[in-house]
């Protein structure tokens, strides 16, 4: 699926551009969740674990693009990749009527309402996709992101204790929620 180029007004008055990543866009959609990443521990995996070439995050790019049951949305600011948002439905005979959501927007734009326009964005297309269940994870502690997932109808179902083992030893769980559309 693809969303065409939609400009949107962010909360401090800027513009931005949602669209679907472009194959040739391989290697700031890379730079964005690198820097995601290192931004915060409530992205699943760790910057070094983003250490692929270019190529393979533009073929990434090239199947979302031709996929009739996925949909990325980047968020572009000033020519820079901001966020992303993905959802992917399932492909089982018995699970394709549930798609799974992730999102990742830079620090530095936090706050703008950026998660809500993808949002905004995704959940209809989705729909219209067949789709009656979204279902997300998220680590426990990321009171921001609960927050806007719990803003589009999103509910805990259920926890993974320990999912996660930070390098310094500590521990994380994860938060698993959904929503029927």
């Amino acid at each position: 699926m693809i969303l065409e180029a939609k400009t949107i007004t962010l909360k401090d008055g800027r513009t931005a551009v949602l669209k679907t990543p472009e194959v040739g866009d391989g290697e700031k959609m890379l730079d964005l969740i690198q820097t995601c990443s290192r931004e915060t521990d409530f992205l699943a995996r760790c910057p070094e674990e983003w250490d692929m070439p270019i190529e393979r995050e533009e073929a990434w790019i090239r199947d979302l693009r031709e996929a009739p049951d996925a949909l990325a949305i980047a968020c572009y600011l000033d020519g820079e990749v901001v966020g992303n948002c993905e959802f992917r439905c399932h492909r089982g005979i018995k699970t394709r009527h549930r798609a799974s959501i992730g999102i990742s927007i830079r620090r530095k734009c936090w706050s703008l309402g950026i998660g809500s326009a993808m949002f905004d964005e995704l959940i209809p297309a989705a729909r219209k996709h067949g789709t009656t269940i979204l279902q997300l994870e998220h680590i426990a502690g990321n009171e921001r992101g609960r927050r806007l997932y719990e803003k589009y109808g999103f509910r805990v179902i259920g926890e993974r204790p320990k999912a996660f083992r930070l390098k310094d030893g500590t521990y994380q769980s994860e938060i698993l929620m959904q929503r029927e559309i």
